[in-house]
């Protein structure tokens, strides 16, 4: 069997034959660790190796088995002092805004291709920060789905794109500019119908306001009613596709959740100005399977110095909250949005940290359990026999704390190897 690793114009790689183009060789790669984290039941494995070939796992496990596996002269890349885990997953990134104060402006203000090129360059980063996938809740003009499509076809760097495409919200609601406005409930259902037949990898729904459209909705209002988001739920898991849902106010998470979305994102519990978290709500949320994505950003620390430490202490508190109510917690950024950037996606974990959840579990949060959120946990997020070759290798050990995963050593995509241009030769 072979493994897909990228070259760059370097040297040809082993076994290539002469004359092969730069762009991409096929060998077999192996990588060694002292510690290797597959967030399967497993559990960690202390001197352990993955073996791959083509883009899938091989082999796993403890290294002296999976060296053994490996034919004379494979590729390997060896890391004894630091960790493989899975390559991570950001379940909401928005790669069309630009993490600057004047993110929203600049997008309703640049044209097309401006766009596009400054797409590239933050899937550039997000890959080179370990993440491998990210799923991208809201573009403009499917941009993000024709950057996915640059991506999987090897035309540009960056992780493995899921891409919904203009969210939908009401007309002059929450992101408007983006172009997913509808009004009413068929209207709803034709949009799903459009996006589907844009090749979406799902629906985003704006179903409550937010805080960067002025004269929208505000954060806790709601702006479809309960039917309205059951009817995009309906229409789209006719056609195959998950449903998330934007919500903040907690009037807008339980009409989610009883319509049926598969994701809710942010889930800030707002009511008015006041935080309002409910326990039944809560606990339909954990019956019923659903995954919610609080969005936190790598600039934490800087916003709630913002809005205030003491609101900002009573916001993040719904985070253990929710956890010990049952919800499955997935991690995601909001990437893109201003201060939240691209190139720090596990500087968002501290928070957690911080909060009382163990580093083992934010692991399992960025990884197994974001793939099973998006519907691709029989590909990826996890080390495992014939799944995708999705791997991060971090120095030092990133069970004893999180901040190790902030200092990514090599990242593979699908087989493909990437060093950071800080480790880069």
């Amino acid at each position: 069997m072979t493994l897909k690793i990228e070259s760059r114009g370097d040297a040809p790689a082993t076994g290539a034959p002469a004359g092969t183009p730069p762009k991409e060789r096929f060998v077999e790669m192996l990588v060694t660790a002292g510690l290797l984290v597959t967030a399967t039941d497993a559990g960690p494995v202390r001197d352990g190796a993955v073996l791959t070939g083509g883009d899938l796992i091989l082999a796993a496990g403890p290294r002296e088995r999976v060296e053994a596996l490996a034919p004379p002269g494979t590729p390997r890349h060896d890391f004894p002092d630091g960790t493989i885990l899975p390559g991570l997953i950001n379940c909401h990134v928005h790669l069309v805004f630009d993490a600057s104060m004047e993110a929203m402006t600049n997008v309703q203000e640049t044209d097309d291709l401006t766009l596009f090129l400054g797409m590239a360059d933050r899937a550039r980063r997000l890959l080179d920060s370990g993440v491998t996938t990210v799923r991208d809740l809201g573009d403009r003009g499917g941009l993000a789905l024709r950057l996915r499509d640059a991506v999987s076809q090897g035309l540009l760097r960056g992780p493995r794109v899921l891409a919904s495409g203009p969210p939908l919200t009401v007309p002059g609601g929450h992101c408007w500019y983006l172009g997913g406005e509808v009004d009413g409930v068929a209207a709803i259902r034709e949009a799903v119908r459009r996006h589907a037949s844009d090749g979406v990898d799902l629906i985003k729904m704006m179903v409550t306001g937010g805080q960067t459209t002025k004269g929208g909705a505000g954060m806790s209002e709601s702006q479809f009613t309960t039917e309205e988001v059951r009817a995009a739920v309906e229409e789209a898991h006719a056609l195959g596709l998950r449903v998330a849902a934007h919500a903040h106010g907690t009037e807008g998470i339980a009409s989610a959740v009883a319509a049926g979305v598969d994701t809710i994102e942010h889930c800030t519990w707002l009511t008015g100005d006041a935080y309002d978290p409910r326990e039944d709500v809560a606990a339909l949320i954990a019956a019923e399977g659903v995954h919610v994505c609080p969005t936190t950003s790598p600039g934490w620390r800087a916003m709630a110095r913002w809005i205030g430490e003491e609101r900002a202490a009573l916001l993040q508190s719904r985070l253990p909250w929710m956890r010990d109510r049952g919800v499955r917690l997935v991690m995601g950024t909001d990437a893109g949005l201003p201060g939240s950037v691209f190139d720090d996606f596990a500087g968002s974990f501290s928070l957690y940290e911080e909060l009382g959840f163990s580093p083992a579990r934010i692991i399992e949060m960025a990884t197994a359990d974001a793939a099973e959120a998006l519907g691709i946990a029989a590909e990826t997020g996890r080390i495992a026999d014939g799944l995708r070759a999705d791997l991060l290798v971090v120095d030092g050990d990133p069970l004893a704390g999180v901040e190790a995963l902030r200092r990514p050593r090599l990242v593979v995509k699908g087989g493909v190897a990437h060093v950071p241009p800080a480790h880069a030769e």
